[in-house]
């Protein structure tokens, strides 16, 4: 099954995606401003060069579990993404994959030619965290 992550900001949204078997998760281009009118038009053109079968949104949750300002957009988010394109949306917790981005980033050294952003790559980290939980059997 393909998969399309978001990892939704204000002002950049992460994207990943999966291969069609949902075994490896790549980072795509980072959408600036995903909630205006030409972020959705971006949006809308990835969707349909993906052909995604289902779409994950990162949930900020706080520390804590709860949901603060950032987790509420999230889900607001969640809810067009789900009213416009009619596929499976699903929020799942993304607590500390930007700091698992940055840690990666960090560690692969210099950036040299085109290394993928970091929103990217959290929406990434967050695809390769569902993608492992449906292999084990914990999610579907």
């Amino acid at each position: 099954m393909k998969l399309l992550a978001l990892d939704h900001g204000r002002a950049r949204t992460g994207v990943a995606v999966s291969d069609p078997t949902g075994t490896l998760a790549r980072p795509l281009t980072a959408i600036a401003r995903v909630d205006s009118p030409a972020g959705m038009r971006t949006l809308d053109e990835m969707i349909a060069r993906e052909q995604p079968e289902r779409i994950i949104v990162g949930e900020p949750l706080l520390l804590s579990g709860e949901r603060g300002s950032q987790a509420r957009a999230a889900a607001g988010f969640a809810n067009r993404v789900r009213g416009r394109f009619g596929i499976r949306v699903d929020l799942v917790d993304e607590r500390l994959s930007t700091r698992e981005a940055s840690r990666r980033l960090a560690e692969s050294g210099p950036r040299k030619r085109r290394a993928p952003d970091l929103d990217s790559l959290a929406a990434c980290v967050l695809l390769e965290t569902v993608l492992r939980q449906i292999r084990a059997g914990v999610t579907e």
